[in-house]
């Protein structure tokens, strides 16, 4: 019985590692995909740029309402394969959300469908300490 279970121990330890490394892969993958397609900007070069280009903020309708980046429009990820052509093509396109994650994946959707001046607030709207517009509520 000892032998059976080392081996089923080996197979599990080999599907954990097999599921680890995958994972591990994907992330580098989004990396590399994010940065053929966008661009990462920290707080000053967002703010130096954002008055030429659309500000979308990807977080849910409720999260934007408790605040927002002063000039930004929301188009939440869970809607924007039905809203992406809100956003117009020959500007550059200015994307946050709480990390950058969201803002990766819209980004990747955008460059799909043509578009190629993306940017991506790299630290997120947790730490941004421009202008914004905060819920009355």
């Amino acid at each position: 019985m000892l032998v059976g279970a080392s081996v089923a121990e080996i197979i599990l330890d080999i599907i954990g590692i097999a599921v680890i490394v995958g994972w591990i892969g994907w992330r580098i993958y989004i990396i590399i995909r994010r940065r053929q397609v966008s661009t990462l900007l920290d707080q000053e070069a967002f703010q130096a740029g954002m008055r030429k280009a659309q500000i979308v903020d990807v977080r849910e309708k409720k999260d934007f309402d408790a605040g927002h980046i002063l000039g930004a429009r929301n188009i939440p990820y869970s809607m924007f394969s039905q809203r992406y052509k809100e956003i117009r093509e020959d500007l550059p396109v200015y994307l946050y959300d709480e990390s950058k994650t969201l803002s990766t994946r819209a980004a990747l959707r955008l460059a799909r469908h043509g578009y190629s001046k993306l940017f991506i607030l790299s630290d997120g709207y947790g730490h941004w300490d421009g202008k914004i517009k905060a819920s009355k509520h």
